[in-house]
């Protein structure tokens, strides 16, 4: 019985593997899209979402079979829970990348889309921490958990400067107001995908030692 809960265990995290591989596919082609005015691969991200959506389906299922129809121990009970809080925000991570490739669409036509370096670097540091609280669970490794929430402070930061630069390039009319708004709005995404890695992060240490600093 136990053999086959552990290869249950072991499909779990291979399942989660699989959505987060998907997760930082969908946020590397939503700044692409956008970068290069690639309507349809933003057309493309957003129908994505349909197959990110169906995977946390799957993987909400196979931990309810694990719950229903195994005995599982307190150890296992926090690794099931922790990974359906984790699947909840990888899904709203998902959907983020959609709305940014949404955004994109109607930032096509503009002639003179400005480079938006701290938005690409706010693009690379979310996705390197949705990737890294991942491999921390599945690694069950503390260590990474808590790089990665560390971590998180550095796109709050990138925020800021993104805001700061827009508002600037408006006060000097290098940009309009409606192409500020939407970019604002692409690096407001880029920093709850951050958030949301920071949650997952905080549920692989609950998985590891039973504590979570939102519910102490």
């Amino acid at each position: 019985m136990r053999n086959q809960f552990d290869r249950q265990l072991n499909e779990l995290n291979g399942q989660l593997i699989i959505m987060g591989h998907m997760i930082e596919q969908a946020i590397e082609h939503a700044i692409e899209a956008m970068m290069h005015r690639d309507v349809e691969k933003a057309k493309k991200n957003m129908v994505y979402d349909e197959e990110v959506d169906q995977q946390e389906r799957d993987i909400e299922t196979l931990c309810m079979k694990l719950l229903m129809k195994q005995q599982p121990v307190a150890r296992d009970l926090r690794l099931i829970s922790a990974a359906l809080k984790m699947i909840t925000d990888m899904e709203r991570i998902g959907d983020q990348a959609a709305d940014i490739s949404e955004i994109s669409i109607s930032l096509a036509g503009e002639e003179h889309l400005p480079k938006m370096d701290i938005i690409k670097k706010m693009a690379a540091g979310s996705m390197l921490m949705v990737v890294n609280s991942i491999e921390a669970f599945v690694a069950r490794d503390m260590k990474q958990a808590e790089e990665i929430i560390v971590k998180d402070d550095e796109i709050d930061s990138l925020f800021l400067d993104a805001r700061n630069a827009l508002i600037e390039m408006i006060q000097e009319k290098t940009i309009s107001a409606e192409v500020a708004v939407d970019l604002l709005m692409v690096a407001k995404y880029f920093e709850r995908i951050g958030d949301h890695a920071t949650n997952i992060a905080e549920w692989v240490i609950y998985s590891i030692n039973g504590v979570h600093e939102s519910l102490n």
